[in-house]
């Protein structure tokens, strides 16, 4: 496998760079072109050159089955998927595992929760139905940074956020209010689900909530199981982006969460729960111009 890479490459890089780079002796290299790579040796050296590509453009986050739907669906090249797998191994390429998330919620004691209308069902049959929200922080170091989202359970596409150097109520009432402008629902249809966050509890949010004709709906306390998609993509975003730099001012961060969210997440990254589409095109493929248009 290894020979196969360097063969495909040396048009590229010096053949003894690659060998001293890839562990292997330029005379074992000779030995085997003399020999001939087969047919199947080639097509596996190009395909794993494309496995590389999708790789590095998924910002190094594809596992297999990710890589292996965007070679199917994205470069109509048809392969088992225990191939892709194999290749990845071989050049030593693997996905990102996401790791659990400690929650930033800080309930009111006083506050009146509103009733939970969504009962661990996070399904929708199309846009506008049931929306999630929550909240995560990350540390700069000018001090922490604040994320509030709100996603759509149809396509997880995130309709609504707001960035601040805050936790107060106007953080999640922005990121409604980004929502409702970019969705524009009907009153009386969509669904807001999330914890018992003092934010979400607020007065100023639920009169935001009603304003809108959105329906308010809370889950039970401590339970992750209760949010769980919308802690998933906050875990998404933690092991891709998060995680992987150390961020020195809250621009940089907060810029970096833009271009995550509006240049990857939204509209090019893969969902196995999705069939693997991202969010958009499930959007555009899954339902009706009048429906894009609710």
């Amino acid at each position: 496998m290894i020979y196969r890479f360097i063969e495909v490459e040396k048009a590229t890089y010096p053949i003894t760079l690659l060998c001293r780079t890839l562990g292997v002796s330029r005379s074992g290299f000779h030995e085997w072109r003399t020999n001939g790579p087969s047919g199947r040796d080639l097509d596996d050296a190009y395909l794993t050159n494309a496995i590389i590509d999708i790789h590095a453009d998924s910002r190094g986050s594809y596992g297999s089955p990710r890589v292996h739907a965007e070679l199917r669906l994205g470069h109509k090249i048809h392969c088992g998927r225990k191939r892709v797998e194999r290749l990845m191994r071989d050049a030593g390429l693997q996905g990102i595992h996401r790791r659990r998330l400690h929650g930033c919620t800080v309930r009111d004691p006083e506050a009146a929760p509103a009733d939970d209308l969504v009962a661990r069902k996070f399904t929708a049959e199309q846009p506008n139905q049931l929306w999630v929200a929550d909240i995560t922080q990350q540390m700069t170091w000018q001090g922490w940074l604040y994320l509030a989202v709100v996603l759509d359970v149809y396509s997880r596409r995130v309709v609504g956020w707001a960035i601040g150097d805050h936790m107060r109520a106007e953080l999640v009432c922005d990121a409604l209010d980004m929502a409702t402008w970019t969705r524009r629902p009907t009153d009386g249809t969509v669904i807001h689900h999330s914890d018992h966050g003092a934010q979400y509890t607020s007065y100023i949010f639920g009169k935001r909530l009603r304003d809108a004709g959105i329906l308010a709906s809370m889950g039970s306390i401590g339970d992750c199981y209760d949010n769980a998609m919308a802690e998933a993509f906050f875990a998404s975003l933690q092991t891709e982006l998060l995680d992987r730099h150390t961020w020195r001012t809250r621009d940089d961060l907060a810029n970096a969460i833009f271009e995550w969210i509006n240049a990857w997440y939204n509209p090019t990254r893969r969902h196995s729960a999705l069939g693997y589409l991202s969010p958009v095109q499930y959007e555009q493929t899954h339902h009706t111009p009048a429906q894009r248009a609710a």
